[in-house]
């Protein structure tokens, strides 16, 4: 069942390296970008194709509502997020935002700040590797077993994390400088998962996994 404009959930396949995992999107409408139809189109329902199509060689169903320049200012992830925006999205998952192209792959941690600048409750990228999640200011729970590695960075500015539960390293009152590495590989401690408390800038979440 499709979820439509009206569900707010948004689920957006690119074309980076296929995603191997469960897409979860039973309640979301799911946008597919140009090539990435090619490895989406038999595991999961699309609801629209968008993009300029200049990687792929099979005209997608369903059909696109209009066909985009190959030469543009936007990334066909960009237009996609555009998108959801105009249908008042209130969660984003992004998949097959990893892999080939690194240029692409930083690109698309933008896109999560772009979604959240927009405010959209929700943005979250799923690699074959990790969950990466954007956080602002505020409290955020995450739910992962023990010893799982998990990493806090900073993004766009230097981030003050107020507190931290369920990790190794606990971070309390602490600056995140833009620029330092300080935050990654942390270990969660608690079957539950974890939270972090954000005071102030953003943050990228990185859960990792194993590849799926």
């Amino acid at each position: 069942m499709s979820g439509g404009a009206s569900g707010r959930n948004v689920v957006i396949l690119l074309n980076g390296e296929p995603y191997r995992g469960e897409i979860s999107a039973e309640d979301a409408y799911v946008i597919c970008c140009d090539g990435a139809y090619s490895w989406a189109k038999a595991r999961v329902r699309i609801d629209e194709n968008l993009g300029d199509f200049d990687s792929l060689g099979e005209t997608p169903f369903p059909a696109p509502l209009r066909k985009f320049p190959a030469e543009k200012d936007e990334t066909d992830g960009e237009l996609a997020v555009d998108r959801a925006l105009d249908m008042g999205a209130s969660s984003i998952v992004f998949y097959g935002a990893g892999g080939k192209r690194e240029d692409h792959f930083l690109g698309n941690l933008h896109l999560l700040f772009k979604a959240k600048a927009a405010g959209v409750a929700s943005a979250v990228m799923k690699t074959n590797w990790a969950g990466i999640t954007l956080c602002g200011a505020g409290r955020h729970a995450f739910f992962c077993g023990a010893g799982t590695t998990v990493s806090v960075l900073p993004f766009g500015g230097d981030a003050h994390i107020m507190g931290t539960e369920g990790l190794k390293y606990p971070m309390r009152d602490l600056w995140l400088r833009y620029g330092s590495t300080r935050g990654i590989s942390n270990v969660t401690t608690d079957c539950e998962g974890f939270s972090i408390r954000v005071k102030k800038g953003n943050v990228l979440v990185i859960i990792n996994e194993e590849e799926l």
